[in-house]
């Protein structure tokens, strides 16, 4: 299957992206699509969100194992794939990229294509960033 996500930000209305990326992708396959589609340097301890109920956080996934020592399951980004929390359309995630200033992307997943598979992930611009 093939995840289609929106990625906006509440610091410019002009701000939108889209990502196509495989279903089987790894949370680290991800944040390096957006990184990427964002042309941001990959020097921040970084994390995705699952959201329910809007945006009610629910379950983070790190970039690295932070060594918790509570009772909840750690989820780091390279050992975890993307349909292990993703199931359906208009889950939402946020994407902290910049934790020391509470930055974040709003992310959508605003659509499922099954029957398809891709090699690398598929980028796209909405405006003129």
């Amino acid at each position: 299957m093939v995840y289609r996500f929106i990625l906006i930000s509440d610091e410019s209305e002009e701000f939108m992206r889209e990502i196509k990326i495989d279903s089987d992708a790894t949370f680290l396959d991800f944040h390096r699509a957006i990184l990427s589609a964002c042309g941001y340097n990959d020097d921040q301890l970084t994390s995705f969100t699952i959201c329910e109920n809007g945006w009610e956080k629910v379950q983070e996934i790190t970039l690295e194992d932070m060594g918790s020592s509570s009772d909840e399951d750690v989820y780091i980004m390279s050992k975890t794939r993307l349909s292990e929390f993703l199931e359906e359309e208009k889950q939402h995630l946020l994407y902290t990229f910049d934790p020391l200033a509470d930055r974040m992307f709003f992310i959508e997943l605003s659509g499922i294509e099954t029957g398809k598979t891709l090699k690398q992930p598929v980028l796209s611009r909405q405006n003129g960033e």
